[in-house]
This record gives structure tokens, C-alpha cells and sequence, in this order.
């Protein structure tokens, strides 16, 4: 389904709620917190229904859900996530940022989250396989990934002696993630130039600042701000000719040169399944945190065309997809 069909057929059933509903017992209702747009988070949402219907719940049907989007301005999240607990939601869906605030906020509503990086160390949950209290949730393991997506990236332009990496330093995970990237630089002999973006309107700004920092390529740090832009930040790494890598599909999808991780779409169809699973009455504290295990290498073979790069045929090989 392409992404403005669901998005006009979301609102539909969105704005046909209330009068299907009337004489009828309420459904319960998903809080669904997030950094990013609804329209970034297109296919994600779709997952997360499917998901949710996996296990019987269907939305507009016996389910409902109301949204909460930042828009990139996470220092909304704390009065978002109260709005949530004032309509008294049954479950508070959010990726890592966002469950932080409603963690904040609450100690009894549960919680399902989809983290890019180690639960434990962003203080999501306290161990894996119990987590205990009201969080549970998916670990996509992104922000790990960052070094090995630095010597992808190397492998694919040898040449570039200086990269660049794109961090939101509003989010959790940016110092993790930056000491990562940093330390792998240093192994690989280059230089790396940090460059910074918190909302929408930074994204222009730190690209034509890596560029102008003559870098040879650009490795993007895991954040959902970054998820929902991955189509504009195409356009722009194309504008400025600059090769990138991001941790999922959609970013090469969209026409920028490689990415490396996991599937978002199946981390959160996993989320719809456990918020499912809460609201038939299982208890987030006694489902452990899943774990994303596969692992995918997409390259744009037009894109690298475009950009005057060869691609090895080692890198080829490795590559789950060559899209051409």
C-alpha cells in the first residue's frame, strides 16, 4: 500500500470512530508516542496493525489508537506522554526517546518500546529476560551497528580520508552512539567531523555543513527524527553528492547509497504484537525484550552510478539487495 493511501485511509478510520463506536463497549486505546511525523512513520504504523491484528485486535474495530507526534521537537515529549495518561490509554507505544518520557510519567501504564540500541544502557529496562516494572519491547540493536556501518561506508570509498556523522544530540542515545562511530573511526586512520540536527529545519543545514567540510561520506546516526526524514535526507545527500548510510531499508529505498541493520517494519509489527498481548492481560514485566537478529545490507546500485562510485564485488556479494 503506498504510504499517502495509508495515510488518507488511517484518517478515514480515524474520523469514522467515534460513530461506529456509539452503543457499543469503548475499545481500548493504544497510546502511540512518537519524535517523528505520522507521514515518515507510515509503514511503521502499518506493521504495528499488523502486528496488533495477529493477535486479534483490529483497529477501529475493537481497538483504537491515539497519536502523538513530536515532529522532531523532542522536548514535546514530557507534555505529549501527560496528555496520554490523562485519556487514561491501556498501553503507551513509543520508540526509545519517547518511552523514556512516559517511563518518566509513569510507573503503572505499560509501556512497549522500539529501541535502537541496548534497553539496559538507555535505562529502559533493567535486564532482558524479565524486565520487571511496565516496559517492554523491541531492541533493534541500530545504534550498535554504527561502527560497522563507519568501515561499510570505508570499504565502499577508500579513498575519503575524512566522514562525517549526522547525530541528534537531543536524543538518549547520541553519546553512545557518537563515542561508537568516534572509535571506529580512529581504528580505520580517519577523521571524523560531527555535524548536528535536532529538528526538520537542521536537516538542509548539516549536510551542506558535511559537505563543506569536504567529507567523503556521511554514516547517520540511529534516530527516529532521521526515520521520518528519509526521503528528504535522500534528496539532499543526492543534491550535495554525498555518499551516506543509514541503519534501514527505506533510506537506500529512497535513493541514498547503503544501508545497514535491521527491518523497522518487523520491529514494529513485534511491538503490535506484544501491545496486543498486554491488552489481552499479560504483563510487560514478565515479557522479555526481543531481540532483531537479522541483519541487512542494501545497496543502490543507481545511486553509487550516480555518484561516480564502483562498488567492489566483495561488497556486492555480501549485500542482501542490489537495487538497480
Amino acid at each position: 500500500m503506498k504510504r499517502r493511501d495509508f495515510i488518507a485511509r488511517l484518517g478515514a478510520t480515524l474520523a469514522a470512530w467515534p460513530v461506529a463506536a456509539r452503543g457499543q463497549r469503548a475499545p481500548p486505546v493504544i497510546g502511540f508516542l512518537n519524535g517523528g511525523t505520522p507521514e515518515g512513520y507510515a509503514e511503521m504504523i502499518a506493521a504495528f496493525h499488523q502486528g496488533l491484528k495477529e493477535v486479534g485486535y483490529v483497529v477501529g474495530d475493537n481497538a483504537a489508537i491515539e497519536y502523538r507526534w513530536a515532529r522532531g521537537d523532542y522536548d514535546r515529549l514530557p507534555a505529549l506522554a501527560a496528555e496520554l495518561i490523562r485519556l487514561k490509554v491501556a498501553v503507551i507505544v513509543g520508540n526509545s526517546t519517547p518511552a523514556l518520557a512516559a517511563l518518566a510519567a509513569t510507573t503503572t501504564i505499560p509501556i512497549v518500546f522500539s529501541a535502537p540500541g541496548d534497553p539496559v544502557e538507555l535505562g529502559l529496562v533493567t535486564r532482558m529476560n524479565r524486565p520487571g516494572g511496565n516496559v517492554t519491547g523491541v531492541s533493534g540493536l541500530a545504534a550498535e551497528l554504527g561502527p560497522k556501518r563507519i568501515e561499510l561506508l570505508h570499504e565502499i570509498i577508500p579513498s575519503a580520508t575524512t566522514i562525517a556523522a549526522l547525530v541528534n544530540p537531543k536524543s538518549r542515545n547520541a553519546q553512545f552512539q557518537s563515542n561508537e562511530i568516534g572509535a571506529a573511526a580512529v581504528k580505520l586512520r580517519l577523521q571524523l567531523q560531527e555535524v548536528h540536527a535536532s529538528n526538520e529545519g537542521d536537516l538542509d543545514t548539516a549536510v551542506a555543513e558535511a559537505a563543506r567540510l569536504r567529507a567523503g561520506g556521511l554514516v547517520i546516526s540511529a534516530d527516529p527524527l532521521f526515520n521520518a526524514f528519509v526521503e528528504r535526507l535522500a534528496v539532499l545527500l543526492l543534491r550535495y553528492r554525498l555518499p551516506a548510510i543509514y541503519q534501514y531499508r527505506e533510506f537506500a529505498a529512497a535513493g541514498a547509497l547503503m544501508s545497514y541493520g535491521g527491518s523497522i517494519t518487523d520491529q514494529y509489527r513485534l511491538v503490535g504484537v506484544y501491545t496486543g498481548r498486554i491488552l489481552k492481560g499479560e504483563k510487560p514485566g514478565d515479557l522479555p525484550v526481543q531481540q532483531a537478529s537479522k541483519l541487512d545490507l542494501i545497496i543502490n546500485l543507481k545511486t553509487a552510478q550516480a555518484l561516480g562510485i564502483a562498488v567492489p564485488l566483495t561488497l556486492r556479494a555480501l549485500a542482501t539487495e542490489v537495487i538497480e
